[in-house]
């Protein structure tokens, strides 16, 4: 039996958003997430150190483990780290890219929102996923760090503060009929989001676009899929000592994951 993995990465647990849209298309195939918590947010950092963390810390963990597919779950990160990551590997490597597409598509006032990080909104390929795809759109545009750090707490048990989420989401109330999740973290919100929000927005991710490119890659690599039988977990490793570990793992653990490791290259 051919026994591959796919490699989820993120800067922190946003990716885990991914995660369980990959995990529900293919809930047989194999997965390793990998974080690196050491230079969380990735928002924050400068381009080139993006660059040399994420790959680095992805060649390395492919030299060391079988992958088949490596998912870079970070719109941060995807914006400017595929090209010299696919030169690296012999792969397929894919990105996460905002659904501004499909959201000028679906929205009937044409007044959108973009939900990411900083780093994300201000990127030339951010915007010019606006020209291409919704030219005929007001895009509202708003980049958050606080609201990762609310994702990341979520996941580790801490309640949503509604009131600074409103707050973050003010620019977007009565003004658009549509947002977009540019980060995978914010998925990890998306009930608390849709409740500030009200009925008459539409809050999309790229979670499901995703799964599907990668279970069609993987279909054209020959398929890598293989059962877990009960036997073989999820694996996860950090590049640092986790915050909240305990907690965290009894979360992962419901999504079928060993506990954490740290991982020895990065």
């Amino acid at each position: 039996m051919i026994v591959k993995s796919v490699l989820i990465f993120d800067s922190g647990v946003g990716g885990l958003s991914v995660f369980k849209e990959i995990a529900k298309a293919m809930p047989e195939q194999h997965i390793i997430y990998a974080f690196d918590n050491a230079a969380f947010p990735y928002g924050e950092l400068a381009d080139d150190v993006l660059v040399s963390r994420v790959c680095g810390m992805v060649s390395a963990l492919c030299a060391e483990h079988d992958i088949a597919l490596v998912v870079i779950a970070c719109n941060t990160a995807s914006t400017i780290v595929l090209p010299p990551l696919r030169e690296r590997l012999s792969i397929p490597v894919v990105g996460v890219v905002p659904a501004i597409k499909p959201a000028a598509a679906i929205s009937k006032r044409k007044r959108i929102g973009l939900l990411a990080t900083p780093a994300t909104v201000k990127r030339d390929y951010t915007q010019q996923l606006v020209r291409d795809f919704a030219p005929d759109c007001h895009v509202t545009m708003v980049g958050s760090t606080e609201l990762v750090q609310m994702g990341e707490a979520k996941l580790r048990g801490v309640p949503v503060n509604q009131s600074s989420l409103s707050t973050i989401l003010a620019p977007f109330i009565s003004q658009v009929d549509c947002i977009v999740l540019g980060c995978t973290h914010f998925p990890l919100l998306k009930r608390e989001i849709e409740q500030v929000m009200g009925n008459d927005c539409t809050v999309i991710d790229s979670g499901h676009a995703i799964a599907s490119r990668v279970s069609g890659l993987l279909n054209e690599e020959g398929g890598q899929k293989t059962s877990l039988n009960r036997q073989l977990q999820h694996s996860v490793f950090s590049s640092a000592v986790v915050e909240s570990e305990i907690a965290l793992n009894q979360e992962m653990q419901k999504l079928g994951f060993s506990p954490i490791k740290r991982a020895p290259t990065f």
